[in-house]
């Protein structure tokens, strides 16, 4: 995760809708693909036209904030002005409809949880906050999403909770299940309660349970799918077994019987990856994906981090990201928090990954991975 300039000179993170040094409104500019200080323009008579420009100097393209920047504070990405659309319905028109118009990445968003119950806002607004880091990563590592087949779309859903007194049985259609079907992740908001993720965390023995850490597990699925499936399944067998044997539904009521195999860890990234072919893909997927996204981080704030994510070999990259994460582990003990990088990396998951590296570079997007940015002085203010 990159940090960012204020005009002002402040450093801005991926999260801000305003700079704390200077106060100006800043948002993620669809043009450049950065947080930039947001900067009015006004009509000739000095009234507000609800557009701003990037005030990256390198761009200044004129934007517009999401809707759900200015009406739901869940966002703080803009889109670009289409002017085209001036020309064809006139400057009245074309505000109605920009007024209502989302970003990229909440355009992806088909369910929301019903607002009007207490708590269910800000729990969408977490999951918006994970998702926009989800896509930041996909978008660094040029995947095709938006405009794949299937398209990548997702629904955050609650539980349905009959009314107080009220007894009645609880159907399947009434209990949300986090996972992916066909390009649609959904994502159930009781994931979005810290309390009660950390609790199933517990539950289930996992070293992390965390929102981004769904999102990088399901999207696994969604890029099996599009990459893997009657594409590479052959290749994709030799690595992590045979999917098609046992069944999905047979693995996994044998492992929820009777747990993961005992030796789990000198082959798979987890104990649930030992479940099945797919999770195993799937959990090899969210490790390439943690590792890029801590390699993308530690590359912009200290030069000696910088990794080439489309090198040839995934070695550098797992050899890296192992060092970052015994420092930064250290760190969280010292405070008595848990590890950032919980696993160990065996040789037979390196097998995996080099596998995965090789897929997504090949289905990479032609765009710049990384862009050379200035590294932001490490004593400006801190937001």
């Amino acid at each position: 995760m990159q940090t960012y300039r204020c005009t002002c000179g402040n450093r801005l993170y991926f999260d801000n809708s305003i700079c704390l040094a200077c106060q100006r409104e800043v948002g993620w500019c669809e043009g450049c693909e950065r947080i930039a200080a947001l900067e009015p323009i006004n009509a000739a008579d000095g009234a507000a036209t609800g557009e701003y420009r990037c005030g990256h100097d390198d761009c200044g393209k004129n934007l517009r904030k999401c809707h759900n920047y200015v009406v739901e504070a869940v966002c703080n990405r803009c889109y670009l002005v289409e002017k085209a659309v001036v020309a064809e319905q006139g400057p009245a028109a074309n505000e109605a409809v920009q007024a209502n118009v989302l970003c990229r990445s909440c355009q992806l968003t088909e369910t929301i949880p019903d607002l009007a119950v207490v708590g269910n806002h800000e729990k969408w607004g977490r999951l918006e906050a994970a998702k926009r880091r989800l896509i930041y990563t996909l978008d660094r590592l040029g995947l095709p999403y938006a405009n794949a087949t299937p398209r990548l779309t997702f629904d955050f859903k609650a539980d349905i909770v009959p009314p107080n007194n009220e007894w009645r049985n609880v159907g399947a259609k009434e209990i949300v299940y986090t996972g992916h079907a066909d390009g649609k992740i959904t994502i159930n908001l009781r994931e979005a309660d810290d309390a009660a993720r950390e609790a199933l965390r517990v539950q289930f023995h996992e070293a992390h349970r965390t929102l981004i850490g769904h999102f990088h597990h399901e999207v696994g699925h969604y890029y099996w799918q599009l990459l893997v499936q009657n594409q590479r399944e052959a290749e994709c067998i030799r690595v992590f077994g045979d999917h098609n044997s046992p069944a999905y539904a047979d693995a996994m009521a044998a492992y929820y019987q009777n747990g993961p195999q005992q030796n789990w860890a000198a082959s798979f990234i987890s104990a649930y990856a030992c479940a099945h072919p797919w999770e195993d893909f799937a959990e090899t997927f969210a490790l390439y994906l943690d590792m890029i996204s801590v390699l993308d981080t530690a590359s912009q704030l200290f030069r000696a981090g910088r990794a080439n994510f489309r090198s040839r070999s995934v070695a550098p990259l797992v050899e890296r990201y192992q060092e970052v994460g015994i420092l930064v582990n250290e760190f969280n003990r010292t405070v008595g928090l848990i590890d950032l990088v919980p696993e160990v990396v065996m040789a037979p998951v390196v097998e995996k990954l080099k596998f995965i590296h090789k897929l997504l570079n090949k289905a990479a997007q032609p765009k710049p991975l990384v862009p050379e940015v200035a590294p932001v002085p490490l004593s400006v203010v801190a937001n």
